[in-house]
């Protein structure tokens, strides 16, 4: 669907700010919000009304499209402070395409990228006390894109809602997880909405990855839909998978997600003459890697955690440990990755975007 707009942005400004009020060492993730937020309607054809205003609930109708047939995609980005006070984006570029890519297979209409960079940079320069320095401090940015026309039938929206809010943040997972290799629930399959952020992928996962807590594992690594024999995503994150000194993930397709973080490490890797095998990963392959010891390490790459080290897995019932690497790869992307993130090193990607 094409899509449209010729208007500014309508800025209204809170009257006073909440920072005073958090505790900027105490953050839950994803709960504390920044005194503004975006919106923008599409209506008749076109997105229309962008409006940047204080952070606030909204009023909307217990029959739109969203409640009832899940048409709602999102994103997640981050910015960041360095030392001297600038605030950076990290690879902006490839979040809007992603959200794009999701809203086509959920039949929302594109939102427009000057418009996209706009809304970003704006809020971001508005918020920017927000953003607080230090390593691991950062504001977790969340668009994301939601049907509003009123009517309960089966169809595709007519009118949409896309939105912009922001999260001061911290790390999102401290320590290493323990996982568990799905043998039944599966989070996509051929076909179907994997590589699409929507807003549905996610709550599906919920019941399995409750399933699994209640075990004493933190989060589920799924598997293919049809036999449940190859490796795909990490809960949230994509996943690599060290044997001696060979990265392995699964292949981006129409059941995984293209995660930034995941083709960041990937092109890390690269440029440190690692080798890296983008494949189908079997469960099995692993499991006699972990038993002969040359499976050295996993760990989940995404915009939350970053790089979230797997400490332990579990299949079959039987748990295997993995044993903490002193030159882990793990830990050094992670470094290499908030080193640029941070502007603490050369980024000879490209992939910082000033904001201020």
């Amino acid at each position: 669907m094409n899509s449209s707009t010729t208007q500014k942005i309508d800025i209204q400004k809170a009257s006073t700010s909440r920072i005073g009020e958090v505790d900027f060492n105490n953050l839950t993730f994803g709960s504390t919000f920044s005194d503004h937020m975006f919106e923008c309607d599409y209506k008749d054809g076109e997105w229309q009304n962008p409006t940047i205003k204080p952070y606030g609930p909204l009023t909307i109708s217990p029959a739109a499209k969203v409640f009832h047939y899940g048409q709602a995609v999102f994103e997640g980005m981050k910015a960041f402070k360095d030392e001297a006070g600038k605030v950076w984006l990290f690879r902006p570029e490839e979040n809007f395409k992603r959200i794009n890519k999701s809203s086509t297979r959920m039949a929302i209409p594109e939102f427009p990228k000057d418009l996209f960079f706009e809304a970003l940079t704006t809020l971001v320069k508005m918020d920017k006390d927000w953003v607080r320095q230090g390593l691991g401090n950062s504001l977790y940015i969340r668009p994301f894109v939601m049907a509003t026309q009123e009517g309960v039938s089966a169809s595709p929206s007519t009118e949409y809602k896309f939105m912009i809010l922001m999260s001061p943040a911290q790390a999102y997972y401290t320590g290493d997880v323990k996982v568990v290799i799905a043998e039944h629930y599966s989070r996509s399959a051929n076909g179907g909405v994997g590589a699409a952020k929507a807003a549905g992928n996610y709550g599906a996962q919920f019941f399995p990855t409750n399933l699994a807590r209640e075990k004493g594992f933190q989060q589920v690594i799924w598997t293919d839909a049809s036999k449940h024999e190859y490796l795909e995503e990490a809960g949230t994150m994509n996943v690599f998978f060290r044997v001696n000194d060979t990265l392995l993930t699964a292949p981006v397709s129409d059941r995984i997600l293209d995660g930034v973080t995941r083709k960041s490490v990937i092109a890390l890797a690269k440029r440190d003459n690692l080798a890296v095998e983008e494949r189908p990963v079997l469960v099995s392959e692993i499991v006699e890697a972990a038993k002969n010891g040359s499976l050295k390490e996993i760990f989940g790459a995404g915009t939350a955690a970053v790089i979230s080290p797997v400490s332990a897995f579990s299949y079959k019932e039987t748990v295997y440990d993995l044993e903490k690497q002193e030159d882990g790869y793990a830990a050094r992307f992670k470094k290499e990755l908030m080193d640029i993130q941070y502007n603490r090193s050369e980024d000879p990607f490209g992939w910082r975007y000033e904001v201020l």
